[in-house]
């Protein structure tokens, strides 16, 4: 960050979230000034206090000089508790404000940012980010208005007695500027630095938690052990950096006031036995030194708390600068005809990731009220059709369209209320299944709920569950298991009642009996509305009205199940493999011998065009289409 880029970033700040709390910033700072002020007229006070009170002994002066000491202190009490509540009152409704703005504004934006972008990363930048902006309110800008006033205040008492003692005690600052402004220069960079280890820290975990299952089975417990140690090494390293370059700055000032103050010692001391000033003046002057250095070593560890709060500033602007380029038309246009009678139909696309092509000029056609299947190896584009669709990302050459309007053209929420989606993971909240199922929506009735719960089949399993609909389903839906999981995300597309349903490998991660299950409650929820289904389970689809075989991100044969199985094609010899092995029964050797295990042969009535591990992968393997 430049230093010409800092005034425009605090006038944002200022814009955008400070000048709605201007009056409370107001009052703040009058009362930082009265504690400042309080400083001064306490050092003030040594003075009489030594020459008047002390030397004439009558009581009343005493007194007068006593009671004008516990006012001022009073008052520094007062200022000092006022100021502090409404600055902590103005820096947590901006971190708030700010945090839930940060959010919105991620919620926008496509899903690009959040491949780029960790999880740990993210929710560093909404707390921890926007908490240090808070602390600049808190702490930053209370120790700037009081500790400036209050060395302001100080310095004029000082300077009322001798200028020359001032100059005598300040004499070391300039040696020291260079070395102070270095350190600040290293504690914006390690504070950057260490918010970074602490968003990897933030990442390690979560996917740590979220597959702690896989690290027990696998027993490689120790190696993420030592991978986390790793993280939390590097963040105690930068952190101490930051620590480090922050005491270093305050440890110059206190360099500053030993030069200052034995300088003040030896010329005051000398001063008073010559007869040329008093001891009150000494006193007076000495206080006031002595008390100057409090808001001095105080500014020097804002200097370091304001180059953090700078750093965090700066990661939080980057993520409101960031835009969608998925975005709803400026003129939109309506669908010609009702979506239930609509059809959906890819021409020519084109896609990649990056330079990754996935789709390469697929076309095909899903007719309305009917359903589609979409099958192929892994990588062959399917599960990138269905975010084209949902303009989750848009195509970059040939048409996606909707009732034969191209979906870039309708309004982006209209668009995606269109689609229901249940997919192989259903991702549940923590929160009750009732909460899980509405998804925020008041306007479902008891008869609607329970015709969704009865479709969906999680009436089936409800009775089982002690609070019923108030039951939490844990984390990520922790406390269900997977069909019950799946039922209830299809329990939410029924009450979405969309006219589109996208089915991607619903059924795959299930056992037989809850996959029966969820299939049949899947077979009501797709009547009479236009289905598209990706499957690699090919025993899923063959009901199908019509499948589309995809080959790297090309459409290279639709029809039924019997058609395509009497063309020979992929989808036949896909359809042959899987087949057979699921049917093949287990060899039983001869007893006394041992039989030769024979590696499979390939055919040799046609070549194929994928090899059997191809096949396997196809089949088999992770999905990252």
């Amino acid at each position: 960050m430049s230093d010409l880029e800092r005034p425009d970033m605090i006038r944002w700040m200022w814009r955008s979230y400070m000048r709605a709390y201007r009056w409370p910033l107001i009052a703040a700072v009058f009362l930082m000034l009265l504690e400042g002020l309080a400083l001064g007229g306490l050092s003030y006070m040594i003075k009489p206090m030594f020459d008047v009170a002390f030397s004439s002994g009558t009581t009343s002066s005493i007194v007068g000089v006593a009671l004008i000491v516990a006012a001022i202190f009073i008052t520094r009490a007062i200022a000092a508790f006022g100021h502090r509540v409404l600055m902590v009152h103005v820096g947590q409704r901006v971190a708030a404000k700010l945090q839930s703005d940060m959010v919105a504004h991620m919620l926008t934006l496509d899903s690009n940012f959040f491949r780029d972008n960790s999880p740990g990363t993210l929710i560093e930048r909404v707390r921890g980010d926007a908490q240090a902006i808070a602390n600049i309110w808190e702490v930053v800008l209370a120790a700037v208005a009081r500790d400036v006033v209050s060395l302001l205040a100080l310095l004029g008492v000082a300077l009322s007695i001798d200028w020359l003692w001032v100059v005598v005690a300040v004499a070391a600052a300039p040696i020291l500027t260079i070395p102070m402004s270095i350190l600040q220069k290293r504690v914006r960079r390690t504070t950057t630095d260490s918010r970074s280890s602490a968003a990897q820290i933030s990442t390690r975990l979560d996917e740590i938690f979220h597959g702690i299952n896989s690290i027990k089975l696998s027993g490689t417990e120790r190696h993420e052990q030592g991978r986390v140690d790793r993280e939390i090494d590097a963040f105690a390293r930068t952190h101490l950096q930051s620590q480090a370059n922050q005491g270093g700055i305050v440890a110059m000032v206190d360099i500053i006031a030993a030069v200052g103050f034995f300088g003040v010692l030896v010329y005051g001391g000398m001063q008073i036995n010559s007869g040329a000033k008093t001891v009150g003046e000494f006193m007076s002057f000495f206080t006031a030194m002595a008390l100057v250095f409090d808001p001095l070593r105080n500014l020097g560890k804002v200097s370091g708390a304001w180059q953090a709060a700078l750093a965090s500033l700066a990661r939080i602007r980057n993520v409101f600068d960031e835009r969608p380029s998925i975005l709803s038309p400026t003129t939109p246009v309506a669908l010609p005809i009702p979506a239930r009678k609509a059809r959906i139909e890819l021409k020519d696309v084109g896609f990649s990731y990056g330079d990754t092509p996935v789709l390469r000029g697929a076309s095909f056609t899903a007719e309305a009220g009917k359903t589609t299947a979409l099958v192929g190896a892994s990588g062959a584009g399917k599960s990138t059709v269905f975010n084209l669709l949902t303009r989750l990302a848009d195509a970059k050459t040939g048409k996606v369209m909707v009732g034969g309007t191209d979906v870039t053209r309708l309004p982006l929420d209209h668009l995606r209320g269109l689609f229901s989606v249940v997919s192989q993971e259903a991702l549940l909240f923590d929160e009750t299944l009732r909460d899980n199922i509405l998804m925020g929506r008041t306007d479902v009735d008891d008869k609607t709920l329970k015709h969704a719960l009865d479709v969906a089949h999680v009436s089936d399993f409800l009775p089982q569950m002690e609070q019923g609909l108030d039951t939490q389903a844990g984390p990520r839906g922790s406390n269900l298991s997977g069909g019950q999981r799946q039922r209830v995300a299809i329990a939410r597309a029924v009450l979405r009642n969309a006219p589109f349903l996208l089915l991607d490998e619903a059924t795959s991660a299930l056992d037989a009996k809850s996959e029966k299950l969820v299939q049949k409650a899947l077979d009501e929820l797709s009547k009479d509305r236009t289905t598209l289904v990706i499957a690699h389970r090919l025993a899923t689809v063959r009901e199908a009205d019509k499948i589309v075989v995809m080959d790297q991100g090309q459409v290279v044969d639709h029809g039924t199940h019997e058609e395509l199985l009497a063309r020979g094609g992929i989808y036949a010899q896909l359809y042959k493999l899987q087949f057979q092995d699921e049917a093949k029964p287990a060899s039983r050797p001869v007893k006394g011998k041992r039989r030769k295990r024979r590696l499979p042969q390939p055919e040799q009535s046609e070549p194929a065009r994928w090899s059997v591990r191809q096949l396997f992968s196809g089949l088999l393997g992770s999905r990252r289409d």
